[in-house]
């Protein structure tokens, strides 16, 4: 029975390490996306996953409209907002 505990010891410890290292720093992350993506604002200067620049105009349940360039409005699901990049005071 000791050989037995002894041998499973080395694998466990791995889960451990492995649980720690690479799952619960990912775990954070997404955690952290997701309660951005619930706090994005009208007015909030961001960056689509697909690497778009611009504004929040108007925010729904699940979409965002964004102001980029010369006015024009684009629709995005909210999951699309890779970051927030900052605040534009609304006038």
């Amino acid at each position: 029975m000791n050989a037995t505990i002894a041998n499973l010891l080395p694998i466990v410890l791995f889960f451990v390490i492995f649980y720690f290292l690479l799952i619960r720093p990912q775990q954070k992350r997404q955690r952290a996306v997701q309660q951005m993506q619930a706090n994005l604002k009208k007015g909030d200067k961001i960056v689509t996953i697909g690497g778009l620049h611009g504004i929040i105009d108007s925010v729904d349940e699940d979409k965002i409209i964004i102001r980029a360039g010369d006015g024009t409005r684009l629709t995005y699901d909210r999951s699309a907002v890779r970051e927030v990049v900052g605040k534009q005071r609304i006038t």
